[in-house]
């Protein structure tokens, strides 16, 4: 059974369709990347998924269960977490409290919380040098890690990564897709959205492309990267940083 599929979702704003009947699937301890160009739809659809914008049509099914009308901290509560493109760290709170925020829902006793920011610290040790530092002195590279261990303070069953290499220099680029590599191993199923299509189709164990909101190929992270028409579109002017 997936973890995640997606059956004809469909996303409006108003009259104009962001996403039009996409099919996805999901399933558990696998990374999925989704590319296509700005305005394709592609953080749309996450956004859907997350439950932060409610479907026009189509169904949004998670371990087996469809939560196409849930909330979005109802969401969260079953496993999905959504890292969001442009970070939207708290900036006015510490780096600690960004990461306590994080686990909210999951209303931890005080020595669990502790136990949990200690592994992401452990995982990210700038943001431990940081913990008491307000969100907006962070770096991009520093914001877009507290970002994730956010997201991952939820204990999601699935993460969902919005653009995360965007606006960042190649060396923290080359930083996060080595996380994200980790996040795997640590068996957490990842869809990640990514303008840097090379990056993520050789992490991902499949792909989607999205065209104006439609999903219009798929298929492995590897046959995706050998396709003519793929390379030419989305990967001719890219250059690897991993």
């Amino acid at each position: 059974m997936a973890l995640l599929e997606l059956r004809n979702l469909s996303i409006n704003y108003g009259p104009i369709r962001a996403v039009d009947a996409a099919s996805i699937v999901v399933d558990s301890n696998e990374v999925v990347a989704i590319i296509g160009a700005n305005g394709a739809g592609k953080s749309s659809l996450l956004k859907g998924i997350a439950g932060l914008i409610d479907p026009s049509g189509g169904e949004i099914c998670f371990n087996g269960s469809d939560i196409s009308q849930l909330s979005a901290h109802k969401r969260v509560q079953m496993g999905i977490a959504l890292s969001p493109e442009g970070r939207q760290v708290f900036p006015d709170q510490s780096v600690r409290d960004n990461l306590v925020l994080g686990a909210y829902a999951r209303r931890l006793a005080k020595s669990e919380l502790e136990r949990e920011l200690d592994e992401q610290f452990e995982m990210f040790p700038r943001l431990r040098e940081r913990a008491d530092q307000l969100a907006m002195t962070l770096s991009g590279g520093e914001q877009q890690m507290l970002a994730i261990a956010r997201a991952l303070m939820a204990k999601p069953k699935l993460l969902l990564l919005d653009e995360p290499s965007l606006g960042l220099a190649p060396l923290i680029v080359k930083d996060v897709f080595r996380i994200v590599r980790e996040l795997h191993d640590k068996h957490i199923a990842i869809l990640i959205v990514e303008q840097m299509a090379n990056l993520a189709l050789k992490i991902a164990h499949r792909g989607y492309v999205i065209e104006t909101g439609r999903i219009t190929t798929s298929g492995t992270g590897e046959e995706l990267l050998r396709d003519p028409a793929i390379r030419a579109a989305y990967l001719g002017a890219a250059k690897s940083v991993a």
